[in-house]
């Protein structure tokens, strides 16, 4: 079997159709189409069944996908312990953060890294999705949640906090919300839950029950960019919001906690180019921590 024709078989089981396959892959639609093809005709067997909205695993599909996911871990192992003894100062590292972390600390460090090891190429990875390490989706990932799995190393950069914020315009428009108040008669601004939409419980631990919300999104950085916009009251990080002239925080007795870790695959930790970020995303976060 080949391999490389397996690798795309796993993402379409994963992503459940060939688009969302190939934006996982960074390939076009077509590439996975055809892959998928020539691992059948390979196989002899049909793998998925082709519905309107969802690429469905056949039983031919489900009995390949175990031996296939333990391919993908065989050659992930060899990948990182190859890498792990590498000692020179070139080749690429990828590294998985958020793009609000990415865009106050992590594109910062990057810089720095590269003005030192020019040879070093870096694939950042933006998004609110948490990438795999084991399956080499990153070397190393920046994570306000703490993994537990036994072959990651993981270190704690910085303990954050979170504020209560909204823009000048706003509050000379509506009024400043009053501490216990729920933030009645108030506008809110939040992420984006994950599977259904509900009403925050607190920001910041102050009661939110009575406010209305109006706009959600999943992207931190956007969350500052509509607060600061006017258009309501948000939670948001304070190394972000504090460094906008048009935010205001209110409530300033209230705050949140959160840790920022640092997460590598113990098999690639000691590579020198991966040795060679993490010390310039350590210091990135010292001021903060």
């Amino acid at each position: 079997m080949n391999w490389d024709n397996a690798r795309f078989f796993l993402e379409i089981a994963r992503a459940g159709t060939l688009r969302a396959a190939a934006r996982r892959m960074r390939v076009d639609q077509a590439t996975v189409g055809r892959r998928l093809a020539a691992l059948e005709d390979e196989l002899g067997a049909r793998l998925f069944l082709r519905t309107p909205s969802l690429y469905v695993l056949t039983p031919a599909g489900e009995a390949l996908v175990e031996p296939a996911e333990a391919i993908e871990r065989s050659v992930a192992q060899m990948e990182r312990r190859v890498m792990g003894i590498d000692e020179r100062l070139i080749g690429t590292v990828r590294v998985a953060t958020t793009d609000s972390l990415g865009k106050r600390f992590v594109i910062p460090a990057i810089a720095r890294m590269r003005a030192e090891h020019p040879g070093i190429e870096v694939i950042c990875l933006a998004s609110q999705d948490v990438a795999s390490l084991t399956r080499r989706e990153a070397d190393i990932a920046i994570r306000t949640i703490r993994p537990d799995a036994p072959d990651l190393i993981v270190r704690r950069l910085a303990t954050l906090k979170t504020g209560i914020y909204a823009s000048r315009a706003y509050l000379a428009a509506r009024g400043t919300p009053a501490p216990g108040d729920g933030f009645a008669g108030h506008d809110l601004v939040v992420y984006q839950q994950p599977v259904v939409p509900t009403m925050p419980s607190v920001l910041c631990g102050e009661p939110a029950g009575a406010g209305k919300v109006v706009f959600r999104t999943s992207s931190s950085v956007t969350l500052v960019e509509a607060t600061a916009a006017g258009i309501g009251v948000a939670e948001l990080p304070c190394y972000r919001a504090d460094a906008e002239p048009e935010l205001v925080r209110i409530m300033p007795e209230r705050s949140a906690d959160f840790d920022v870790w640092l997460v590598a695959h113990a098999d690639l930790y000691k590579t020198a180019r991966i040795q060679a970020l993490i010390r310039e995303l350590v210091g990135a976060f010292d001021p903060a921590a």
